[in-house]
């Protein structure tokens, strides 16, 4: 057998294997979509107050991505300078806050919710987004 039909037989075989899973990663992603169209606007009125006094208190917000841990959840992060905060939609159906937290430095606090848990996720969410932005722009 050639390395390509090698390769060929393993690819099928994980994408057989994750088949199983595409419906619990589409609702991660999409628990991912509506806790980062929530955060933009809020990183945007942020950016928009400190731009003209302190353009170098910016948050950056990332696109969504695989995470980086889980092989199936999505993610995406806060950042500013090496403050970081992610949010991890898992298909196991929780949302994990991480952080804040600098880059090179152990992560953490993390606080796990079920996707059900709106009202709790909500209140999180304010609650993270204000650690992380307090964190970033402390001198």
């Amino acid at each position: 057998m050639s390395l390509i039909e090698r390769v060929e037989t393993l690819a099928r075989s994980v994408a057989q294997r994750e088949a199983a899973h595409a419906d619990a990663i589409a609702r991660a992603r999409a628990k991912a979509e509506s806790l980062h169209a929530r955060i933009a606007p809020a990183v945007e009125t942020f950016n928009s107050v400190v731009r003209e006094a302190a353009p170098y208190l910016e948050v950056a917000l990332t696109p969504l991505r695989a995470d980086d841990k889980h092989l199936h959840a999505v993610e995406f992060d806060l950042e500013r300078g090496r403050h970081r905060a992610v949010v991890t939609a898992k298909s196991k159906g929780e949302v994990t806050f991480v952080g804040p937290f600098r880059s090179g430095k152990q992560e953490g606090p993390c606080r796990s919710l079920p996707f059900e848990a709106e009202e709790e996720i909500e209140a999180a969410l304010a609650e993270f987004l204000e650690r992380f932005l307090e964190a970033a722009s402390a001198p």
